[in-house]
């Protein structure tokens, strides 16, 4: 594993620290405490499978809420950039920036990939579910995009 890929999180593990600018305002993970919250790192703001991802969870918002759950999503990209991805698609949640991937890192969202046809290191499309009490419920990575949401949906209606 190279110093710039942190280890791969598993169901049990304490949470890792997170604090970013977002499309709200800052947001630490540790201020959450009490909460269920559904942390998702995506690559691309705008890109197909990107979009398809951050509009399922917005299309799920009800009933994620209704699951008592918070939702965020975590990308490489400038806030600015974010901010106007959520505008234009009204997805109702925040977006977090991270561009040093910093906290991708820490949550062992970024490492090798496949993208085309060729190999880089990069964000890992991943999903986490923290519980109130901050450990890993569950941690999913390599995500599809398009059933991401609906998956985590299920997920916290088991719980």
């Amino acid at each position: 594993m190279s110093s710039d890929q942190g280890a791969r999180l598993a169901a049990g593990d304490r949470a890792p620290s997170l604090s970013l600018k977002g499309t709200d305002g800052p947001v630490d993970l540790a201020a959450l405490s009490g909460r269920r919250v559904v942390i998702y790192f995506f690559p691309k703001a705008f890109s197909p499978v990107c979009t398809d991802q951050v509009c399922s969870y917005r299309d799920e918002l009800p009933a994620i809420a209704a699951a008592d759950a918070l939702v965020y999503g975590v990308s490489p990209d400038p806030v600015d950039e974010l901010s106007r991805f959520a505008d234009q698609f009204d997805l109702g949640h925040a977006l977090l920036s991270d561009p040093d991937a910093t906290v991708a890192k820490r949550w062992g969202a970024w490492g090798p990939k496949t993208v085309n046809g060729q190999a880089m290191v990069g964000l890992l499309r991943s999903t986490f579910v923290v519980g109130p009490d901050g450990t890993v419920e569950s941690a999913d990575y390599e995500v599809d995009g398009r059933t991401d949401a609906t998956t985590q949906l299920a997920g916290l209606s088991a719980r």
